[in-house]
């Protein structure tokens, strides 16, 4: 088996892991950093809105053109004084769309580019488009997004509590933003397929929430009774056992959408596909970053300033600072079966064996069981 095969084979099995939660602060640090870029160039570069949104005309040459794309586009911005986007279709018909103008000029333009490609102007098809129909797909989505917000809100907070339902709120709108901040970076056309991918992702993002969330709710039952681990060891344990599970979901669902990023877009020229294979593909990284590195963490953050939690907190740390107890005084004590065969001073889920030997000064002076 590979090194990374067996690494993945570990984290699974709970041999190794890795303490999300006491780093939590670089995380925060860093989706902080990369939110503030995308907001900065939101608020500098705005979205490139396509033509369903500001109206203008789309032009549809006849199959195989033999005027090159560079070409076309530089004659319909000529002919139209505004930004031209020209694409290439599979029949070899050109489809250029000019934003941001009415009927009139649309025929002007239209019987300039037949003289500029040498046909027929009969032989282009023109069609307008209003804003008013971007305006009400924009309408609808808002409309939708603040509806699935408050229903995942009221869910997750019946379902789980209400710190986990706010945590994946704070990851949702996140990933949301990333999301729409590269977009004005990178400086893509947004379109109906955008809208469309942004409310798609946001499924993908909470499905990896609700599951480490799911292993939390069940690892925390009981756990004031006990004195072995705080919330955020738990929390953290529960990233660890569904580490794997989230990667590979994650990367499964990634190739398909590079495939229509990368290939489709770039290598084949079929622009169209990069309104909606962009927001899939941030938001869907965006969404699993979120899961394990935001939200988990921030729950942990919240639970703890409970006063049980902090109880809790104080009682392991002084346990652990005095080095364990017997094995005969924990059992006296009960309350700790809740947490099954983990050894009684066993440290929290790190890097390295989870199972560490029994502490030698356990069970000192009594019989060992074995016959001599």
């Amino acid at each position: 088996m590979s090194k990374l095969g067996d690494l993945g084979a570990r984290l699974h099995r709970g041999e190794v892991g890795y303490d999300f939660v006491k780093n939590r602060k670089i995380w925060y640090g860093l989706s902080i950093l990369i939110t503030i870029v995308a907001i900065v160039g939101l608020a500098v570069r705005g979205l490139n809105m396509g033509i369903e949104f500001q109206g203008g005309a789309v032009f549809t040459t006849p199959k195989n053109t033999s005027v090159s794309v560079s070409q076309a586009e530089r004659y319909a911005e000529e002919s139209s004084g505004h930004d031209a986007i020209v694409q290439k279709l599979g029949d070899g018909s050109l489809r250029i769309q000019v934003a941001g103008i009415d009927t009139d000029a649309a025929n002007k333009i239209k019987n300039t580019l037949a003289d500029d490609i040498k046909i027929d102007a009969e032989q282009i098809n023109a069609e307008l488009v209003g804003p008013s129909w971007g305006e009400q797909i924009a309408n609808k989505a808002w409309q939708g997004l603040g509806i699935f917000m408050v229903l995942v809100v009221i869910y997750l907070a019946i379902a789980f509590e209400w710190r986990m339902a706010l945590a994946a709120f704070v990851a949702l709108i996140h990933d949301i933003t990333i999301t729409v901040g590269i977009y004005a970076l990178v400086g893509f056309e947004v379109t109906p397929g955008t809208v469309i991918g942004l409310l798609t992702i946001l499924g993908y993002s909470l499905y990896d929430t609700v599951v480490v969330f799911d292993s939390l709710k069940e690892q925390t039952k009981g756990l004031t009774k006990q004195t072995r681990w705080t919330y955020s060891d738990v929390a953290n344990r529960s990233i660890n056992s569904t580490l794997v599970r989230s990667i590979n979901t994650t990367v499964v669902a990634l190739l398909p959408v590079a495939g229509l990023l990368f290939i489709g877009g770039g290598v084949l020229g079929a622009g169209m596909l990069n309104d909606i294979s962009l927001s899939l593909f941030v938001g869907l990284a965006a969404g699993a970053y979120s899961s394990i590195f935001i939200a988990t963490p921030l729950v942990a953050d919240l639970k703890e300033r409970e006063p049980a939690m902090k109880a809790l907190k104080k009682r392991v740390l002084a346990k652990r600072a005095q080095g364990g107890v017997a094995k005969g005084e924990t059992e006296a004590q009960g309350g700790d079966e809740a947490y099954g065969d983990e050894p009684e001073d066993a440290a929290p889920a790190v890097v390295g064996p989870r199972n560490q030997p029994a502490s030698r000064t356990r069970g000192r002076g009594r019989p060992s069981g074995k016959r001599r």
